[in-house]
């Protein structure tokens, strides 16, 4: 994407360690619209039984997002594209000024749109040049002298089904889907959750030309919103308002494809799935600069809030990343990584060799039936970053009560699970952490509540006072 790299990254900072807290559409859109951990939204998969959309969203999250912070503060607040998968309503949600929320799930053609309550479908206008035509048509209209604004655009690509505009068909035709060291490598029992050692694994030729298709209509996809971006940063450096508009760029999750043997998707606690794109251009943020802090997306509605001079909300679990911006090593820091399967005797394809009982989930006849998620695939992670430390410790909730964790300082590519070498003393520190997550406004205290100091645990209250002190 030459022309987002170009007008967002070089004009401003990369964060090179993003995180999604829930690699998943439904729970990260709400984790960064509100900045709060999936738990706290009970916003927990993609299906309205996980509480996509539901109520408890709906009527105590919506409400204190960061654009109805701003929207309450004069802020005029725009979204245009995909909102939560479950959303198929008239109801223009709170905190929007303009709303043109997408129906459902990624669509690029034959989609339906809540435009400010209105409802209309469109067959043949591709969705993400509608979007852009609808931003633009946003910033032309505001009188920012007069009125702050903050506009959200949200074009589906490159999820599935990955449709690229018609001029862009043709691109990339002999790019493949990258060979990583653990591109279509099978896994043993003792080395990952059990779904990703069902068959077939490896992966046939069949599938893995299969992928490579995938691979290209990703990026044929992506076309259409870097030309989105150009046109945006175009328009307000011609009203004059590029040099006091704060641009974020970034992505609702990672993906996989390949990786382990498991086809195309997300959901999964490696590093495919839970890293993700985050640019940040704006006033006083230098130009090409790299931010090696971790940082996540239930940073970005604190931040916004910052830079609106304004308190955020109790209930964000985020903190803003501006401090991070004149951070030359890495702060320490731990973020949780949780996911809930989808799998139910409803999901199961019965085209596939699997039966209702075993609650599978995203089992399709063109990735040879191995399945993508499951009623067990569900995890609470700790990602813990610090100079000289980088590892992710996962607890599955199973039977089996299994555990993966890697050291990526040493294994890039996550080949090597230790969880069953780490010390005792270790594991218990980080499933401590995982188990004391209550309900806000504990949050911040109980899963933050430890750093290390040299070989000491410092106990550290919300207000960031130093309680006591204890080796361990």
């Amino acid at each position: 994407m030459a022309k987002t790299q170009q007008l967002v990254a070089n004009r401003g900072a990369t964060f090179v360690n993003a995180f999604t807290t829930s690699p998943i559409c439904c729970p990260s859109r709400s984790a960064l619209l509100s900045g709060q951990y999936a738990h706290n939204t009970k916003t927990f998969n993609n299906s309205e039984s996980g509480g996509c959309y539901g109520t408890h969203w709906r009527e105590k999250v919506e409400p204190e997002t960061v654009a109805a912070l701003l929207e309450r503060s004069g802020y005029s607040t725009f979204y245009a594209g995909k909102y939560l998968n479950e959303y198929h309503s008239d109801r223009v949600p709170s905190g929007w000024t303009q709303w043109y929320g997408l129906h459902g799930n990624s669509r690029y053609y034959n989609y339906t749109l809540n435009e400010n309550g209105q409802i209309r479908f469109y067959q043949d206008e591709y969705l993400t040049d509608l979007l852009k035509t609808r931003t633009l048509e946003f910033i032309t209209s505001i009188d920012a002298t007069k009125t702050p604004f903050f506009a959200m655009v949200a074009p589906p690509a490159p999820h599935a089904p990955f449709t690229a505009a018609d001029r862009h068909q043709q691109l990339f035709p002999d790019v493949e889907a990258l060979k990583t060291k653990n591109f279509n490598l099978p896994c043993g029992p003792l080395e990952k959750h059990w779904l990703l050692t069902m068959p077939p694994s490896p992966l046939s030729k069949k599938t893995l030309t299969y992928l490579d298709t995938i691979y290209r209509n990703r990026w044929r996809s992506l076309m259409a919103v870097d030309e989105l971006v150009e046109a945006v940063i175009s328009l307000l450096e011609s009203k004059n308002l590029l040099n006091n508009t704060y641009i974020f760029y970034t992505s609702d999750n990672g993906y996989h494809i390949g990786q382990f043997s498991l086809p195309y998707d997300k959901r999964q606690p490696y590093e495919t799935d839970i890293r993700v794109p985050f640019l940040v251009a704006g006033p006083k943020i230098a130009s090409k600069s790299l931010v090696n802090s971790p940082v996540a997306l239930i940073d970005i509605a604190p931040t916004i809030a910052e830079l609106a001079k304004l308190e955020p909300s109790t209930s964000m679990d985020g903190e803003s990343i501006l401090s991070k911006l004149h951070h030359d090593g890495i702060e320490e820091r731990q973020l949780l990584i949780e996911y809930w399967g989808e799998g139910s005797e409803e999901t199961y394809n019965p085209d596939c060799p699997w039966q209702a009982k075993d609650r599978l989930s995203l089992c399709s006849v063109d990735a040879e039936c191995h399945c993508q998620d499951s009623w067990n695939n569900t995890y609470s992670c700790v990602r813990h970053m610090a100079n000289d430390l980088d590892l992710i410790y996962c607890r599955f909730k199973d039977r089996e009560n299994f555990a993966e964790a890697y050291d990526l300082s040493e294994d890039l590519y996550q080949m090597k699970n230790v969880a069953f070498e780490m010390l005792p003393s270790v594991r218990a520190k980080y499933d401590l952490a995982i188990s004391n997550r209550p309900p806000k406004p504990k949050l911040k205290t109980r899963f933050a509540t430890y750093i290390r100091v040299g070989e000491l645990w410092c106990k550290v209250t919300f207000t960031f006072l130093h309680d006591k002190c204890k080796g361990e």
